[in-house]
């Protein structure tokens, strides 16, 4: 099952989980220190907040979350063969997940990732995303086995 994944900025992380698990009858699927997501069947959203206080209300990043690596290869070379501009980026570790992804950016800049969730890893402190959602760089942290690789920028 494909589901469009909606990434907020929040000041507060606690009061953001309650907040959402109040409007979606859902608990978070996950959480850890400045991040948690829900996996929400109803309608079907992979919602994704992140703990940055002061830029709270405002958008992280936008996705689709697809079933496994195929879908994310076919959808990569749809958006090439469509004109589009788009970095890949497969076994990197980004929200507590090793994933395979391809970003794009939409009209006004807005990054969107096409991904998948190959499975779960735990991150060092504060690298929870990939790409800085100012300025558009990557900085990826990519996993060998279990382990994360250390030289993940700054954004992250």
């Amino acid at each position: 099952m494909s589901r469009v994944q909606l990434a907020l900025n929040v000041d507060d992380l606690t009061s953001a989980v309650v907040f959402y698990s109040k409007l979606f009858g859902a608990e978070p699927a996950k959480v850890r220190p400045g991040y948690a997501n829900f996996a929400i069947a109803d309608p079907p959203l992979k919602l994704v907040l992140f703990e940055q206080p002061g830029q709270g209300g405002s958008i992280n990043h936008l996705g689709v979350e697809v079933d496994d690596a195929a879908e994310v290869a076919s959808a990569r070379s749809r958006l090439t063969a469509a004109g589009l501009a788009t970095v890949s980026e497969d076994g990197v570790a980004c929200c507590y997940a090793r994933q395979d992804k391809v970003w794009v950016d939409g009209p006004s800049g807005e990054p969107w990732e096409i991904y998948t969730v190959l499975d779960d890893v735990e991150m060092p402190g504060g690298q929870l995303r990939t790409v800085d959602p100012e300025t558009g760089a990557v900085c990826c942290a990519v996993v060998e086995g279990d382990a994360v690789v250390a030289g993940a920028a700054p954004c992250c």
